[in-house]
C-alpha cells in the first residue's frame, strides 16, 4: 500500500486539504502534516533558526493519521517525509489551493514551493489547485482520475506534477489539457493600495488587478478558458 503525505498552505482546518484527503485515502495510507494556519505566498521558505512544533491533531477523514505544524509547508513536508511518515512516503500531494498556481505566481506559491521541496526529498509530487470563487464541481469530477494518471506517472529528478481546475461549472470545462506549459505572460498586473497612516508613515496592501490573456498551450491560456491544466515544473533549471 502507497504511503502518500499531504500539506498546503492554506491551513490543515483548509476544505482543500480535507477534500485532498478524501481522494487520496483510496490510493493508499494518507498522512496529513500541514501548518496550523495559513502559510501562503511563503515559496520554498524553510524554517532555520527557530524550532518547529509538531501535533498531532483530529482529523475529519477516517483513517487518516494528521498533525498541525508552526513552521511552513516546506517544513511540513521535510518533517513529515523524514520524521512522521515510516520509511518516507510514496507520494507527496500539495492543495487542493485555495486559488490557482499558474504563470509567475507559480514563484510564490507554497503550495507549489511544499511540492518541489519533496522533488528534493527524491519524493513523488502532485500540486493541486482550483479557482477561489468556491466552485469545485469541475475539481470534484477530474480530481479522482487525474490522481490515478499522475500517482505513477514518471518525471524526471527536481519535477513536480502541477494541476489546476478551472472555476466553472462542469458544462463549462472544455477538457484536460494536458503538458500545459508555464505562461511567461503576467497572471496579475501589480498594484498596492496605499492609506496615509500619519504624518509620513504609509500603509501598504497587494490590489492586483487580474489579466485574461495567455498564450495558448499554457497553464494560464487553460485557466482563463476553461480547461483543467497539466503540466510539469522543474524545480532546478
Amino acid at each position: 500500500m502507497k504511503k502518500i503525505l499531504l500539506t498546503n498552505d492554506d491551513g490543515i482546518q483548509a476544505d482543500g486539504i480535507v477534500r485532498l484527503a478524501e481522494v487520496a485515502r483510496d490510493f493508499g495510507e494518507v498522512w496529513v502534516v500541514a501548518p496550523d494556519s495559513e502559510r501562503s505566498a511563503m515559496s520554498h521558505s524553510l524554517t532555520l533558526r527557530r524550532r518547529v512544533e509538531v501535533w498531532e491533531v483530529d482529523f475529519p477523514v477516517s483513517g487518516v493519521k494528521a498533525f498541525a505544524c508552526n513552521g511552513k509547508p516546506s517544513d511540513c513536508v521535510r518533517i513529515g517525509a523524514l520524521n512522521i511518515v515510516p520509511g518516507k512516503p510514496d507520494c507527496v500531494m500539495t492543495g487542493i489551493n485555495y486559488g490557482y498556481n499558474v504563470a509567475a505566481d507559480l514563484q510564490y506559491s507554497a503550495t507549489v514551493g511544499a511540492a518541489l521541496e519533496a522533488s528534493f526529498q527524491k519524493l513523488h509530487a502532485i500540486a493541486f489547485s482550483e479557482s477561489n470563487n468556491g466552485i469545485h464541481e469541475v475539481t470534484d469530477k477530474y480530481i479522482r482520475d487525474i490522481m490515478a494518471e499522475l500517482i505513477d506517472r514518471p518525471l524526471d529528478a527536481w519535477q513536480i506534477w502541477n494541476v489546476n481546475f478551472p472555476g466553472c461549472m462542469v458544462s463549462e470545462c472544455k477538457g484536460i489539457m494536458r503538458n500545459a506549459k508555464v505562461s511567461k505572460d503576467g497572471f496579475y498586473e501589480d498594484r498596492y493600495d496605499v492609506i496615509d497612516v500619519s504624518e509620513g508613515r504609509k500603509s501598504y496592501m497587494v490590489d492586483g488587478i487580474r489579466r485574461w490573456e495567455a498564450g495558448e498551450g499554457t497553464d494560464l491560456y487553460a485557466m482563463i478558458n476553461n480547461y483543467v491544466s497539466i503540466g510539469v515544473v522543474n524545480n532546478l533549471s
